[in-house]
């Protein structure tokens, strides 16, 4: 979402800065200085932010593979670095990029922001990204406006993550549907989502008490059947639908005994199934975004069948 975020802020003439581990192709099309560094590296992060406005920190260590301190690393004490470093060079604006899982604990619908965080994770990612929110949002103040984006299940052009491993899984014949599979979920268009970090930012600039400390479910304000939207990914790169089934208790069970004997041994690649995909699979979790329309015009512009059209090209333009 990096990319979506940094075309539309050079769209409305900002001048933009980024920082990551490696330098992109098309950031260097664009124009954009590129910086390249860890965000545990303090005095280099330091470095680069000098003379900005605002953060956008939108990195983060993403998936179910790796042990809790590489997750640590990146999502906590990344972000104790970025807020470190905003407070020492006084940029008083950082909007976070955060996500729903952070209050998944096995289903919700139509819940708001007040959810608490769970008492028990399943997944390191959701567990460090709650740490740093939290970290987030209780740093707002005087000095700094802060506030966390929750946006849930990101798809679309560009993704190097959740598709292309649907995909490989799909042609490995390694997908299975858990149950029905028609539990509702959020999701959210990759062009909406950086929309509407642009809008909370607006939002800070012009009546920063509105947002700030606070965090906000995103998504395209119409749950679907997460069957319904796995198979639908799938088309958009040319693939079947999902054929053969899994019973929703058994893949629980299995997420579970393959989280303790992947750490046990600590078994570096990705494990087949968690209990945390499991749980995502087989329960409805989708949120009220009422909070984000009204405190800064979010709207999903990019409907979610435009969406998949939009996808579907950009699939087919790169094969």
């Amino acid at each position: 979402m990096g990319y979506e975020i940094v075309v539309q802020l050079l769209e409305k003439g900002y001048e933009v800065h980024t920082f990551s581990r490696s330098k992109h192709t098309k950031l260097e099309i664009l124009g954009v200085h590129q910086d390249e560094g860890d965000l545990s590296d303090y005095n280099a992060l330091k470095k680069v932010m000098g003379g900005c406005n605002a953060v956008f920190h939108v990195a983060a260590k993403t998936g179910i593979q790796g042990d809790y301190s590489s997750f640590y690393k990146t999502n906590v004490i990344g972000t104790e670095n970025i807020l470190k470093a905003c407070l020492a060079l006084n940029i008083p604006h950082l909007i976070y990029t955060s996500s729903a899982s952070v209050v998944f604990s096995g289903g919700s619908e139509g819940k708001n922001e007040c959810m608490p965080y769970p008492s028990r994770f399943d997944a390191y990612y959701p567990q460090t990204k709650a740490i740093a929110e939290a970290l987030v949002l209780n740093a707002a103040g005087d000095s700094l406006i802060t506030c966390s984006l929750r946006p849930h299940l990101v798809w679309g052009p560009g993704d190097p993550h959740f598709l292309p491993r649907l995909l490989e899984k799909r042609s490995e014949n390694k997908l299975r549907k858990l149950g029905t599979g028609k539990h509702l979920v959020d999701i959210t268009y990759i062009d909406n989502a950086a929309k509407a970090h642009l809008q909370a930012f607006e939002a800070m600039l012009n009546h920063p008490n509105s947002v700030a400390g606070k965090a906000y479910f995103l998504s395209q304000d119409e749950p679907i059947a997460i069957q319904e939207f796995i198979d639908r990914l799938l088309e958009s790169g040319g693939m079947e639908p999902v054929q053969k089934t899994l019973n929703p208790v058994t893949a629980r069970i299995i997420g579970w005994l393959m989280d303790r004997v992947f750490r046990l041994f600590r078994l570096q690649q990705e494990p087949p199934l968690t209990l945390f995909i499991a749980k995502q699979l087989t329960s409805s979790h989708w949120y009220d975004i009422s909070a984000s329309k009204k405190d800064f015009g979010y709207k999903p512009n990019i409907t979610t069948d435009e969406g998949m059209s939009i996808l579907k090209k950009w699939y087919k333009d790169i094969e």
